[in-house]
């Protein structure tokens, strides 16, 4: 049997003037062991409650509706008993006893450790709770610590009485920190036993009802019930087993069940649950990634698509054999035109996956999937340790946009950075809420740790707060809706603002360059071709011209774009861009001479540039890469 809480000394055996408060006792166990106990918990030390007290005060506390008796011998505690339960804890909430960390825990100062046990362990805290004895953890690191554990769903704040609670997804977190320290092997069992319990009792009551008897059904739905933390959703997301639902239809439709599927609006009929409601939250969990748990999404067909998790066997072999294959062939961004055949590289990790892990006819499926999954891996990656220093060419190239912080330093200190430079940038837009340049600070901040869910609230806020700001907004809110693989919506942006500002050319390039990620290769060049026509002398239309020639292995024509783009615009910004995707045309024109000779321009006026570092030593690795490349042919 699991440990239980019980309630301090004042309350079991009040002073000798106070009559014993069966009813705050009874309540004070419900309310303190994850809303249950048994019959036996009341009887033994240190309550020995008698039967016949404990009796007549159950039938009481049922008949008021503040308890119910969920099995033979279990009782919970209701909605009006939590209410009852305060109103009865109020004149003692200052003398309240509470649980605190071992010296084993304490001793290191893991202070996400010792919140977590805290609010694990007493049910709720305070705020107050974690600055008392013998934690005390200082108001700053307090804060610090709390924010990043309610970002990542581990505690939430209840701010009608301001206490802090444990998730399931908390829970999880909470087993898994005990492996850090010399526990008994039985007390970790036992911790994570009562999490566990807490699911079971639910699962077992929901596949009797609705009749699930697959055991890799059970089991996805149970490992989903253990991570999806329902409270995440709770405020608008009334009814907990309309919840459960959701988490089975992501269950069910896994690509390991295919052929067999079900659509939203089968399951919404048979499982009596709105289909809006069903594909709302579906679209939460994968697409906007409510929880930190990554979910992906092949899609068959419209309307026959199937789920699997990040680091469940699937993925994690799915992994496993893409990796080998971009370490093994010599990948580069479609947008400096690698004339490399992707298709070729996707369709052989397809085929392997399709012979070990899937069916044979999910391929095509796949091959539509991989690319946002390379895309997936490559940011993933950047943030992996191991990635310090770029040893050979490969790497350099499937992470060519990887910032000189990720060659000096180790992760640890880039995620205390990261930490570090938000709080910073948050203070500093409190301080001047009217600066644009801190906003576009901190974008670039959320972009470079891939948080674009963040990006998209925080563009959404500056377009309220900035609405002069308009067009430059938008353009970063395609961009990042371009990088999320959402470019069709990222277009729909930018014909909006050229209808709003129809003179305005450079949202003209701009909708050049949108055309051509979507491969509309004739309505791409033809609007970068009306822009010369309009302006022929501005070199930067024929140096994008060339660039979308290339993207689309026009490399003669494309050559001829970035020499006029050079006989026109010699001094400007970009020029350097332009030598090196010159060279890159003659390399794959197999003219190897004018190739090197226009790269190491390139590369030499890059080094003496006065432009931004970033740009420029993004633009040095592509040289070096293509340098070297010509060198081994």
């Amino acid at each position: 049997m699991s440990t239980r809480n019980y309630p301090p000394p004042e309350i079991i055996n009040p002073p000798a003037m106070d009559k014993k408060n069966y009813e705050h006792i009874i309540l004070w166990m419900l309310y303190n062991n994850n809303e249950e106990c048994e019959w036996s918990d009341f009887l033994q030390s240190p309550l020995q409650l008698s039967t016949s007290t404990l009796s007549r005060h159950l039938k009481i506390l049922m008949h008021e509706e503040f308890i119910t008796k969920v099995s033979k011998g279990h009782y919970e505690i209701t909605s009006e008993g939590k209410r009852r339960f305060h109103d009865l804890s109020k004149v003692k909430e200052d003398k309240r006893i509470l649980n605190f960390p071992p010296e084993i825990i304490l001793k290191n100062r893991n202070y996400d450790h010792w919140i977590l046990w805290m609010v694990y362990n007493n049910n709720f805290c305070k705020w107050s709770d974690f600055l008392e004895d013998p934690v005390s953890i200082n108001q700053s690191s307090l804060s610090k610590t709390m924010r990043l554990l309610m970002k990542n769903g581990f505690v939430q704040k209840e701010e009608e009485n301001r206490e802090y609670r444990i998730t399931q997804l908390g829970k999880s977190e909470y087993a898994r920190i005990l492996q850090f320290y010399d526990l008994d092997r039985q007390t970790i069992l036992e911790e994570e036993s009562k999490r566990i319990e807490e699911i079971t009792k639910k699962t077992i009551n929901f596949f009797t009802e609705h009749k699930i008897t697959d055991k890799k059904i059970q089991f996805r739905f149970l490992n989903n019930m253990l991570k999806l933390d329902y409270n995440r959703v709770k405020a608008v997301l009334r009814n907990e087993e309309d919840f459960h639902k959701i988490l089975l239809y992501l269950s069910i439709n896994h690509p390991n069940q295919y052929p067999n599927h079900i659509s939203p609006e089968d399951f919404s009929k048979i499982y009596d649950v709105k289909e809006n409601t069903l594909t709302y939250y579906i679209d939460e969990i994968v697409e906007n990634n409510i929880y930190p748990l990554k979910f992906f999404k092949i899609i068959v067909t419209p309307g026959i698509d199937y789920y699997f998790q990040e680091d469940e066997k699937l993925e994690t072999m799915m992994r496993a054999i893409t990796e080998d294959y971009i370490t093994e062939s010599t990948y580069l961004n479609k947008l400096f035109a690698r004339s490399l055949n992707i298709s070729v590289i996707i369709n052989d990790i397809s085929e392997e996956i399709c012979k070990i892990l899937l069916n044979k006819n999910l391929k095509e499926a796949l091959k539509e999937f991989l690319p946002y999954y390379i895309n997936y891996l490559a940011y993933k990656i950047e943030a992996e340790k191991g990635l310090t220093e770029i040893s050979d060419k490969l790497e350099g190239i499937i992470w060519q946009n990887m910032s000189s912080i990720f060659q000096t330093e180790s992760n640890e200190n880039l995620e205390n950075q990261y930490k570090e430079e938000l709080e910073e940038i948050n203070k500093a837009i409190e301080n001047n809420p009217k600066m644009l340049e801190l906003y576009n600070s901190k974008m670039g901040i959320l972009i470079y740790f891939n948080q674009f869910d963040e990006v998209q609230k925080l563009l959404d806020g500056m377009l309220k707060i900035f609405p002069n700001n308009e067009k430059e907004i938008k353009i970063k809110k395609a961009s990042v809706l371009k990088r999320i693989k959402k470019v069709k919506a990222g277009l729909n942006i930018i014909n909006e603002l050229i209808q709003k500002y129809p003179e305005d050319e450079e949202l003209l390039v701009y909708k050049a360059y949108w055309l051509q990620y979507l491969n509309q290769k004739e309505e791409s060049l033809m609007e970068i071709r009306n822009l010369i026509e309009l302006k022929p002398n501005n070199g930067i239309y024929h140096d994008t011209y060339g660039e979308i020639l290339m993207y689309f292995e026009e490399y003669q024509e494309a050559v001829i774009q970035f020499q006029q783009a050079i006989e026109l615009a010699m001094n400007e910004w970009f020029i350097n861009q332009t030598y090196i995707k010159l060279g890159v045309c003659y390399k794959e024109l197999g003219d190897y001479e004018l190739a090197v000779e226009f790269i190491r321009k390139g590369k030499k006026i890059t080094e003496s540039s006065a432009g931004e570092m970033d740009i420029n030593q993004k633009w040095n690795k592509i040289a070096d890469i293509f340098l070297s490349e010509i060198e081994e042919s």
